[in-house]
């Protein structure tokens, strides 16, 4: 699955990052604020291509290989260029990483919480990763059988009630819960796909940063869905 195997020579992996480090320089000393200067060459549609063909070496062949993370790690030290963010549930099963082919140090930029919503510190991570890093594509992922999105379901046709921060956290998703209540199929599925949408128009609309690149074709926000079970990412 992985795509980066420890076959480089010592000689090799000082030239590597010698020469990733001086092209990175003007990522560490350059200005505190920035809005869509893209420090990766990747395209918004190129991506999520990536994001697609990782995610079915993924699927078709879930090994995990010693991946030269040293290297890796060397290579990123001076400065980060990942070339797309990924807003995904805190559940132990949903590891954006792995599950998009086993991806290494430096590629993906990462907001994880439970249900992934676009709260206050997660926009904020969006805005700097579009607006700061360059960073391409941004992709809301949803996941079967969630369950913030259950809990919540749960608010809806139940009347559940849950204690401290967690009633909260679930009551930003009843939204997409009360609309999806009684439509066919499974409430809590149909849930996460209409949450994980609702959450990407969210980030595309509110965010002035994010609007602002998006109208330029420089960023581009999608929803997905992770199935559990078979391991397939599908783009909503």
């Amino acid at each position: 699955m992985c795509h980066l195997c420890p076959s480089a020579s010592r000689s090799r992996r000082r030239f590597l990052v010698s020469a990733t480090a001086g092209m990175l320089t003007g990522l560490v000393a350059g200005p505190a604020w920035s809005a869509g200067g893209a420090t990766t060459a990747v395209t918004p549609d190129e991506a999520q291509a990536k994001l697609v063909e990782g995610n079915a070496r993924y699927v078709e062949s879930p090994e995990v290989c010693t991946v030269d993370v040293g290297l890796m790690r060397e290579l990123v030290a001076p400065g980060q260029a990942p070339w797309a963010t990924i807003v995904s549930c805190a559940d132990s099963r949903v590891p954006p990483e792995l599950l998009f082919g086993g991806l290494g140090v430096g590629e993906l930029f990462v907001a994880r919480n439970a249900g992934n919503m676009a709260d206050t510190a997660t926009m904020g991570t969006i805005e700097y990763g579009a607006g700061v890093l360059g960073i391409p594509l941004i992709v809301v992922l949803g996941h079967e059988r969630c369950g913030a999105v259950s809990a919540a379901c749960d608010v809806v046709s139940k009347k559940a009630r849950f204690p401290g921060s967690i009633g909260p956290m679930v009551q930003a998703i009843v939204p997409a819960a009360r609309a999806t209540a009684g439509k066919p199929g499974d409430h809590v599925d149909n849930t996460v796909r209409e949450s994980a949408l609702r959450t990407a128009h969210r980030v595309t609309t509110k965010s002035p940063i994010v609007s602002a690149l998006v109208k330029k074709s420089k960023v581009k926000v999608v929803a997905a869905y992770y199935d559990l079970d078979t391991g397939l990412v599908s783009f909503l």
